[in-house]
């Protein structure tokens, strides 16, 4: 890496920082919506859980803004959507922060060969959720894309922080635009041990 390409990671995990600094004060838990798309989902799901804080991130800047003008709309306190990568938020979270819930719905597959190494369901990053994950904490995924599920229930099924629950019944369930379009959808839990 070059020292410019260092710099502008430096740089963007600290404004991160900062940001989840100021909406994740105090001893605090929250659920987690990993590529919030739209928002469609989370502010459904903080309109109906309005005690619960939540945060949304997409790493595509539209989404985020259209997520935000939702939550605006909605006049909702209790949600925040972030231009962010997972791994660069889970890891500037503050170590106070404690996730409640993760939620992963149809995410981009990645379905080339060469590319899996951008699908975020690996165990390192697992190992990194479940440090700021409390005992029982659920992770949902979904996806219609049937390579990656099967490769994201090994990935699950193998890793020691993880379980895979045997009743696969979502608290809250809405149809997301990906679900509503797919054909087919898997869906896993998996719950901290």
């Amino acid at each position: 890496m070059n020292a410019e390409h260092t710099s502008r990671i430096t740089h963007r995990k600290n404004a991160l920082h900062d940001v989840c600094s100021k909406i994740l004060q105090a001893p605090v838990s929250f659920v987690w919506e990993i590529g919030s798309g739209h928002g469609h989902f989370l502010t459904k799901y903080a309109t109906d859980h309005p005690t619960q804080n939540c945060i949304g991130i997409d790493i595509v800047l539209d989404r985020v803004r259209r997520a935000e003008r939702k939550r605006e709309r909605a006049c909702l306190e209790n949600i925040h959507f972030l231009h962010a990568d997972a791994r660069d938020f889970v890891e500037v979270m503050p170590a106070e922060a404690r996730l409640s819930a993760v939620y992963m719905l149809f995410p981009d597959p990645w379905p080339k060969r060469r590319h899996h190494k951008n699908r975020l369901l690996e165990p390192v990053f697992l190992g990194a959720v479940a440090k700021r994950a409390g005992q029982g904490m659920p992770f949902y995924f979904r996806t219609d894309h049937t390579p990656y599920f099967e490769e994201a229930k090994a990935t699950f099924a193998e890793h020691p922080d993880w379980k895979i629950r045997l009743k696969t019944e979502w608290p809250f369930d809405m149809a997301t635009v990906f679900q509503q379009k797919a054909a087919a959808y898997h869906s896993l839990v998996a719950e901290r041990k």
